[in-house]
């Protein structure tokens, strides 16, 4: 396989602010949903220190989807604009650099198992007397609190127990799980707005406070309308496949050399798409495609209709008919096809930017565009313990010889972690 070609990056205009410029953020996080919520804080200007365990580090190093440089594409993808340092929390000494870093901080973020951050005296209710300006944010799978507050879980977990996966798939098959981890995702942009929400606040009422977003709760609230009906009616909603509550004009269909993903869900895009685009004017008039719930009592018919029409021409001419009819519709692609599209290179998503070990990695661009307050230019995730030294002297005010001394005593784990 040839990796694809991706252009440099273009750097932020000089002296653009920052969002977020002068937050300091320590990072307890691993994996995926803790790392994705940095992540984004870090892109906008905060400067973001991670904690590593310096015996392997964050487990998205391991991960094995891709490799370059000695790093995984998990790991690359979800930790980019950060400053790594190691410690090792069974080390009194790398305990006391974590509680002075915690005393600078403005936000905390952590998402161990429940009892690990009070186990080593790092959980908000031992460090927030020192800093009562503290955001601390705590990410868990089934809250910090309760019967299940101990209990372990994964984003598919979650998607499983909380319903979310009954959605997902064909009526005649199995549950699936969406494939990239969405339930984590959306809990790393939902800890992020709680964030940003207690850093409002405390600007109005001068003091920090402890958030909370739990893996469970993201997936039910995921549900959508789909659980909502349920609550309405008590009726419980299954799998539509690509065709949600079985409407015949959404889904994909086949052109003859083709496949291609259409959306018209209301009776205004119907009638233009078989009037204007398909020409088939009598599946207006006949009754039983007339209106929105007679085609879906009617949904097989129909869709076979649908699917006898499109296999007739070529792809090309079908989405051009379409998009003259303005009608929602796309390409079925896959990733390669996807990210070497134009609605995705033109704007500007994809990048390469520089790495210690691999020369360069690629960049996929933070989604949120900001006018006045633009991302920050991109820096790859850190190595293991890259920054260790360097955060200790510039942010701690440590010299030479306590650093030195640290590593000594074994507070960053090997030889070789403090950058």
């Amino acid at each position: 396989m040839t990796r694809p070609e991706l252009p440099g990056r273009a750097p932020r205009g000089e002296g653009v602010p920052t969002a977020l410029d002068g937050l300091l953020v320590v990072d307890f996080t691993r994996v995926v949903a803790g790392p994705a919520c940095t992540q984004t804080l870090a892109d906008f200007g905060a400067e973001v220190i991670k904690i590593e365990n310096p015996d392997g580090g964050d487990d998205t190093r391991a991960y094995e989807h891709a490799e370059i440089g000695g790093e995984s594409a998990a790991y690359l993808s979800l930790n980019r604009n950060k400053r790594g340092i190691a410690l090792d929390f069974n080390n009194p000494a790398a305990l006391e650099v974590a509680r002075a870093l915690i005393a600078k901080a403005d936000v905390v973020v952590e998402n161990f198992s429940g009892g690990v951050m009070k186990k080593f005296g790092l959980d908000y209710a031992s460090v927030a007397p020192t800093n009562p300006r503290l955001i601390y944010c705590s990410i868990s799978a089934y809250g910090r609190k309760g019967d299940f507050a101990l209990r372990p879980g994964f984003d598919p977990i979650t998607q499983a127990e909380s319903g979310f996966m009954s959605l997902n798939g064909f009526p005649d098959g199995e549950p699936v799980r969406t494939g990239p981890p969405i339930v984590d995702m959306a809990t790393g942009m939902s800890a992020c707005n709680a964030i940003l929400l207690a850093l409002i606040a405390r600007d109005r009422l001068g003091r920090g406070q402890q958030v909370e977003v739990a893996l469970i709760d993201t997936a039910v609230s995921m549900t959508g309308f789909y659980g909502m009906a349920y609550l309405i009616n008590g009726n419980n909603p299954g799998r539509f496949g690509n065709s949600p509550n079985g409407s015949p004009t959404v889904g994909v269909y086949r052109a003859s050399d083709g496949p291609l993903y259409m959306a018209c869900a209301n009776d205004r895009l119907y009638r233009r798409l078989v009037t204007d685009v398909l020409e088939r004017p009598d599946l207006v008039t006949d009754p039983e495609f007339a209106h929105r719930k007679a085609r879906t009592a009617n949904k097989e018919k129909l869709r076979a209709i649908i699917a006898s029409v499109f296999a007739g021409d070529t792809l090309e001419n079908w989405m051009a008919k379409m998009k003259k009819a303005n009608i929602p519709v796309g390409y079925l692609r896959t990733v390669e096809e996807g990210f070497n599209a134009p609605e995705v290179r033109d704007r500007h998503r994809l990048s390469k930017i520089a790495h210690p070990t691999a020369g360069s990695v690629p960049n996929i661009e933070s989604p949120v565009n900001m006018s006045l307050t633009p991302s920050v230019d991109p820096v790859a995730a850190p190595l293991l313990g890259q920054h260790t030294k360097d955060v200790l002297s510039k942010t701690l005010g440590y010299d030479d010889r306590r650093i030195a001394a640290l590593a000594e005593a074994g507070a960053f784990g090997k030889a070789g972690n403090t950058g």
